[in-house]
């Protein structure tokens, strides 16, 4: 016969709960049993009756195990302790980091001149100061950057000016052969040439 799969609740009848608990304490009791032999774990098994009576097996002492249990579980809580703690100031340090930027985006708002209805008179006067001040910072960094501009320009000027007299030295050392036929050309064509009133020619007569 097939044997029926068994409801998981509570057994009505007095004898037959006996008997079901009987089975299955000693079937447990052998599983753990060869849990503890097979797998070389430390095992502690510990059964109240419904009347109160106790069945235990401790693979080692059962003392010993539940000490280590327990101070498994403190240690267990210390971290869980730590942990929470750890969320907390992370909670609490993105709470800070978020008004924070929160006031930061207030700040940059005053500066960009919106927003100002809520401010006193000193508090616009302290924004009109601190204004001036960054003012004052970026024309000091900005004719900082002229003047290195200036300088690097005037540096390069005088590079090229070196470069070229450089040039002309070497040109004038080591004339190109053809410029001297060319003045000589000139010379020849400027002899020839005549600016005057042209010559009378006397015609004889044959």
């Amino acid at each position: 016969m097939v044997r029926g799969k068994t409801q998981m609740k509570r057994i009505e009848n007095a004898a037959s709960r006996q008997v079901t608990f009987s089975k299955r304490r000693n079937g447990l009791l052998k599983k753990a049993f060869e849990l503890s032999v097979l797998c070389d774990a430390e095992v502690a098994l510990i059964i109240f009756s419904p009347r109160g009576k106790l069945y235990e097996f401790s693979s080692s002492s059962m003392s010993k195990t539940i000490e280590r249990y327990e101070k498994r579980e403190k240690d267990n809580i210390g971290i869980n302790n730590k942990l929470a703690a750890v969320d907390q100031n992370t909670q609490e340090d993105a709470q800070s980091m978020a008004k924070k930027i929160e006031l930061l985006e207030i700040s940059k708002q005053k500066l960009l001149g919106k927003g100002l209805e809520p401010c006193s008179l000193n508090e616009l006067n302290q924004l009109e100061t601190n204004l001036e001040q960054s003012l004052s910072r970026i024309r000091e960094r900005k004719n900082l950057l002229f003047r290195q501009q200036i300088e690097k320009l005037k540096q390069e000027e005088k590079r090229h000016k070196e470069e070229n007299a450089k040039l002309r030295q070497t040109c004038g050392m080591n004339p190109s052969p053809w410029s001297t036929s060319t003045e000589e050309e000139t010379m020849e064509v400027e002899t020839e040439l005549f600016i005057g009133p042209p010559e009378r020619r006397r015609i004889q007569n044959p």
